[in-house]
């Protein structure tokens, strides 16, 4: 076996077998494959789809060519995965909404990505919070908070953190199988008996069809399933954003208005109830998605969620006091300015992506490898779907470091409202389950 091998089939369009797939993976972790080689396997892929069982193969090896967390804890152990959307703070809410019932969430997540923000940037606008967590504190934390949401280290799934870097720059994100493999390579990794998964499909997502979204949702099931892990996915609306803001620092304040005011009147409350149920459903806590939903809120409601949310703040580096004191411990952008609606009517569709790109371009997200980001800049006060609006009311305030950069904003995010004269028919939250 070689990777010459495993490339001329591809090519010549036979099927991959199993044992292709896993070569080439453990080759990505080592020294095997090179990096056009790669490069080629993922064009490959993106043009001649896997086999189920090729599919499984791959994420089974990527999983396997680095550590595997294993635990021995007094509960269920389960984690959640969003394939990306704006305002998509979810993460931050549910992991310790989880934790105050019971369970224990190792959360390993990523970084921003395109016009999505990333849950490890929004948890580090917290000041002195590191996500960088070694082995040892990771699972000290886990067992003594409940959750923890950190970077995967060096040591987690390897060869898909190389092939990650040639898909990146050769056009092959949106590969389907090379999607399932990255994104369960690293959960299934951190150890997880259950997972959920939240495939998003709209305008501020990746997959902006239910088709496409549908696809990947039923990949992923059937992947995480097929190697051996309680796996199902709600495909979810993107066609606004999961919160009323879109930044780092202003999602993570959303977060917590929903824990200390308990606040379930949002969207972002509404899909991390929906989300949790289905987690304690899968695990056995709860009968059926609907009893965990309301378990879920009941932690939120009463504190319960918020005190394991600061433990975790505290224990990753953040201010002790951070839950009694968030709105002092928050950066804050020296320039506002509101995006006026140039006309009235009722807010029938948002551009989500155009919206996400507008915070990246304010320093919330990178443009580049290696960027700085800026915790404090974005959008807040976002209307949503059927709202209603004057001439010159505000849409969104942008926040932002320079003037200029502000005026900019206003103007790339003014075209990502369509206001019409009706009252829009508005999408429902949960669009399929995929079980």
């Amino acid at each position: 076996m070689d990777a010459r091998h495993v490339l001329g089939k591809l090519r010549r369009g036979d099927a991959l077998d199993p044992e292709d797939v896993a070569w080439f993976a453990q080759g990505l972790a080592g020294e095997e494959v090179g990096d056009a080689q790669a490069g080629a396997f993922a064009m490959g892929v993106c043009l001649r789809p896997l086999s189920v069982a090729a599919r499984v193969a791959l994420t089974e090896a990527m999983r396997d060519s680095g550590n595997i967390l294993r635990w021995e804890l007094p509960g269920p152990v389960m984690d959640k995965h969003s394939t990306g959307g704006i305002g998509d703070a979810v993460s931050l809410l549910l992991a310790p909404a989880m934790a105050a019932l019971g369970a224990f969430v190792p959360m390993i997540s990523g970084r921003g990505l395109g016009h999505t923000g990333g849950t490890l940037d929004k948890l580090e606008a917290i000041p002195g919070l590191s996500t960088e967590i070694g082995e040892e504190k990771f699972r000290k934390i886990v067992g003594e908070c409940g959750c923890a949401i950190v970077a995967a280290s060096r040591d987690i799934a390897p060869a898909d953190r190389r092939l990650y870097s040639v898909r990146d720059i050769t056009s092959t994100v949106e590969s389907i199988d090379l999607i399932t493999a990255s994104v369960l390579s690293k959960k299934l990794a951190s150890g997880v008996n259950n997972l959920v998964l939240d495939v998003k499909a709209g305008s501020g997502a990746f997959m902006k069809s239910l088709d496409d979204a549908r696809a990947l949702a039923r990949s992923l099931v059937e992947t995480a399933n097929g190697a051996g892990t309680r796996a199902t996915a709600l495909i979810t609306d993107m066609s606004q954003p999961c919160a009323l803001a879109l930044g780092n620092a202003l999602e993570v304040m959303e977060v917590m208005i929903a824990l200390t005011d308990g606040d379930s009147d949002t969207t972002l409350a509404e899909l991390t109830a929906q989300l949790g149920g289905e987690m304690a459903r899968l695990a056995g806590m709860a009968g059926d998605r609907a009893e965990g939903a309301e378990m879920v809120r009941g932690v939120i409601v009463s504190g319960a969620a918020a005190e394991r949310f600061g433990g975790m703040v505290a224990a990753m580096g953040g201010p002790a006091d951070f839950v009694e004191r968030w709105r002092d411990r928050l950066p804050a952008a020296p320039v506002v300015r509101e995006v006026p609606a140039p006309r009235a009517g009722y807010l029938a569709a948002i551009d989500g992506e155009a919206l996400g790109l507008a915070v990246v371009h304010l320093g919330g997200g990178r443009l580049r490898a290696g960027d700085k980001i800026d915790p404090s800049v974005g959008l807040s006060d976002v209307m949503m779907l059927g709202d209603e609006v004057g001439a010159g009311d505000p849409l969104a305030i942008v926040h932002a470091a320079t003037a200029d950069a502000a005026e900019a904003a206003v103007a790339a995010c003014l075209p990502a409202f369509r206001i019409e004269d009706d009252v829009p028919d508005l999408p429902d939250l949960i669009l399929e389950e995929v079980a």
